[in-house]
């Protein structure tokens, strides 16, 4: 979805306000992570605590009077479109790490008390990513953002940028989850790192590392399930709070109406 941000007229004061800056040094760290080549959940957790942070902020920049009169109907309508779709974008995410935890609830419980069909149920989780996989690529399919250069006004401009820089992190996210590399501005250099078979190795994440266990004839070890266990939870909680952000940031913007 592409959002366009035009100053309303001449006339209208600039943003230089103390948190409009703030927003903007949000902003520019975030886009610096982009061009970071990781593939621990560590680092993603990381990148969806900047960014509810980032959103905390824009929901205070929202409340200042200054901002209410630098965005017309047009832009405020475009942004809360733009939140409905990002809040879409988590439930995606949380939907699919909710039901792979399940599936290795199961399994965790057949290894644990040591009885039951433990094949087949290792059998259901992978299908279940599988299905998972062609969901996440249908969905990076779709994500489209505009670029929002259209205006001089950096302080409006932050928040066109911030719905690009958060499509992106969810990109990154389903490339994570589905073990592919993300398409996004990062790919080039993990693309080069990536040239030989110990790099490739090293990259491994914890989502592609459990699925190698299960698809080989290898002994599953209560602990790697736990290690994927640990990591659905991290993100999850990742996503909950950028949720809650995201959903305060909405009201804010339907409250400048």
């Amino acid at each position: 979805m592409a959002v366009s941000f035009h100053a309303r007229s001449n006339s209208v004061p600039s943003l230089q306000h103390p948190q409009a800056a703030y927003v903007d040094e949000q902003l520019t760290r975030l886009r610096s992570s982009e061009t970071v080549s990781s593939s621990s959940s560590s680092y993603i957790y990381q990148r969806l605590s900047n960014l509810q942070d980032l959103y905390d902020s824009l929901d205070k920049m929202n409340r200042l009077c200054i901002t209410k009169q630098a965005l017309s109907q047009d832009q405020i309508e475009k942004l809360i479109d733009g939140s409905l779709m990002i809040l879409d974008l988590c439930n995606v995410a949380k939907d699919a790490l909710s039901q792979m935890k399940e599936g290795l609830k199961d399994i965790q419980s057949i290894l644990r008390r040591k009885r039951g069909d433990l094949s087949a149920e290792v059998k259901k989780y992978l299908a279940t990513r599988k299905f998972l996989k062609k969901s996440f690529q249908k969905v990076l399919k779709n994500l489209k953002v505009g670029q929002n250069k259209e205006t001089t006004d950096k302080s409006l401009v932050v928040f066109g940028e911030t719905e690009e820089v958060t499509v992106a992190l969810f990109e990154s996210l389903f490339s994570f989850m589905s073990g592919s590399k993300a398409s996004g501005k990062w790919s080039l250099v993990s693309k080069i790192m990536s040239q030989n078979k110990a790099t490739c190795e090293a990259e491994a994440n914890e989502f592609t590392k459990v699925d190698s266990v299960f698809q080989s004839e290898k002994s599953l070890k209560m602990e790697d399930v736990q290690m994927l266990e640990s990591c659905i939870q991290d993100l999850e909680d990742g996503i909950e709070s950028l949720s809650k952000s995201m959903i305060k940031y909405r009201v804010s913007l339907l409250n400048i109406f």
